[in-house]
């Protein structure tokens, strides 16, 4: 009697890169090499929520902040800004100034280190390209003045961190209720005098990732392309808002699901689903259900979710945006990249604004209000939708701590995307370095913050292993690290 054939094979990718802690990616082919299910799993167990607990309320945004090394700010102004409504407290025009520069800084920083150093050498060289080129080092060698430009665009948003937290990386500026420090004329002049170079590299990397996208269009347009739906903050009138704002929504075909809505009322909107093969949360929107409501955020989502851009240099890009797609929405990962740098133009001509603010040098730091037992502060990280809601005792210490980060609420997005790469290049296909390539790209144009840490740079161990349902492995690719 012929023994029947297995009827699954098994893909294991583990460790995935690009993760702070351990991830990985399973993908369950049928006997005819089909992929029958792909997921990315978070296998990490952090527990940060439960870290805040007992801790006095002030000491909330210099503690979270710890979470990450790249996006810091972000944690230290949402969790500022939930204690500001804890505290009953509408921050003064100076310390309002100061965070949203701290926050555009931190904007720029962030946009430019992952497309320059960890997403160009894909886009440039190709995502089959050998792996020896696939890196900082490569674009130094063969596009010195674009990682130079990279590098210096990194250190100007780093900079104004450092004049309005204190510090580059874990400052301590932003307070329950406002700041601890205007900003200087010395200090807001130098910005100022380093502000025409960065506003002429932020508009050469539009220029460059446009490019960039249109001459690989039919592969840029459908490589990972999952539709799902779209989340975001925005400002008055549904202009594009990355410090304060009312949630609006929309469905994968772009029908508007709520608008106006009060962060504060979040769990209205939003539900978060556990799976029992990840640490991660699965969010999906209230008003389509777990099975049909899974959004992404972060800068694809907010550049088609808004109505406008109010700086005219990105309002252009982003009109031009929309226009290549038709006006319509698209889903394709890889156009994360095109929309990161034209917030990252943004960002920039935010930071020339907000210079001008006679506010910004001077004026109250801090302001009082009527004490309440909880906050919500919600901002859009660079990553996408970041939510901090926090309930604090009569004694001042945090009762209750919940945290929705950028990365979460783009779960099941990933999940997708890697799904819909499984699909196209790894059916009844023998696993190679490329291939392996391909799978990471899609994670990497989210540009993920899993368990909210720091980006990895350089060679990663990564290692695919295809088993028949008995376990005999079948083939195996492998690229070790450096």
């Amino acid at each position: 009697m012929t023994e029947a054939p297995p009827a699954t094979r098994r893909v294991a990718i583990d460790p995935l890169t690009r993760v702070e802690g351990h991830g990985k990616i399973t993908l369950r082919l049928g006997a005819d090499g089909r992929v029958q299910q792909a997921r990315l799993h978070i296998v990490e167990f952090r527990g940060f929520e439960r870290f805040i607990e007992g801790r006095p309320y002030w000491e909330v945004p210099v503690m979270v902040q710890r979470l990450c090394g790249i996006c810091p700010v972000s944690h230290h102004l949402a969790a500022s800004k939930a204690m500001d409504a804890v505290l009953g407290v509408t921050p003064t025009p100076t310390a309002t100034a100061v965070r949203r520069l701290m926050h555009y800084g931190q904007i720029l920083q962030s946009h430019a280190l992952h497309f320059f150093h960890l997403a160009s050498p894909d886009l440039l060289f190709g995502f089959d390209s050998e792996a020896s080129r696939r890196n900082l080092q490569a674009v130094a060698a063969e596009h010195p003045e674009l990682a130079r430009r990279g590098v210096l665009l990194r250190r100007f948003g780093q900079e104004v961190i450092r004049i309005t937290a204190g510090k580059r990386i874990h400052g301590t500026g932003s307070l329950p209720g406002g700041v601890n420090k205007a900003v200087t004329a010395e200090e807001r002049d130098a910005l100022k005098a380093a502000l025409p170079e960065v506003l002429a590299w932020a508009k050469e990397g539009v220029a460059l990732v446009k490019r960039l996208h249109r001459e690989r269009w039919e592969l840029y347009e459908s490589f990972g392309a999952a539709p799902c739906g779209l989340l975001s903050l925005v400002g008055e009138g549904g202009r594009l808002e990355l410090y304060d704002g009312v949630l609006r929504a929309r469905s994968a075909d772009g029908r508007v699901l709520f608008d106006g809505a009060d962060p504060k009322g979040f769990r209205a909107l939003i539900a978060e689903e556990v799976k029992p093969w990840s640490y991660m949360k699965f969010p999906y929107l209230v008003a389509l259900g777990p099975e049909r409501g899974s959004y992404k955020v972060g800068p694809l989502a907010r550049l088609q979710n808004c109505d406008f851009i109010s700086t005219p240099l990105a309002e252009a890009e982003r009109v031009t945006f929309r226009a290549a797609h038709g006006g319509g929405l698209t889903h394709a990962p890889l156009a994360y990249h095109w929309a990161r740098l034209i917030e990252l133009l943004h960002a920039a001509e935010v930071i020339a604004e907000l210079l001008e603010r006679p506010e910004l040098v001077g004026g109250d730091l801090l302001a009082r209000g009527e004490r309440t037992g909880e906050g919500v502060g919600v901002i859009e990280a660079p990553r996408g939708t970041l939510i901090h809601h926090y309930r604090v005792g009569a004694d001042d210490l945090v009762t209750s701590c919940n945290l929705i980060v950028s990365t979460t609420h783009n779960n099941q997005a990933m999940n997708d995307a890697v799904a819909e790469v499984a699909r196209r290049y790894l059916d009844g296909v023998e696993p190679t370095e490329p291939l392996l390539n391909h799978l990471e790209v899609a994670i990497r144009a989210f540009d993920p913050c899993l368990s909210c840490a720091t980006h990895a740079l350089g060679k990663m161990p990564l290692e695919v292993v295809v088993e028949d349902a008995a376990g005999a492995e079948l083939g195996r690719a492998s690229k070790r690290g450096g």
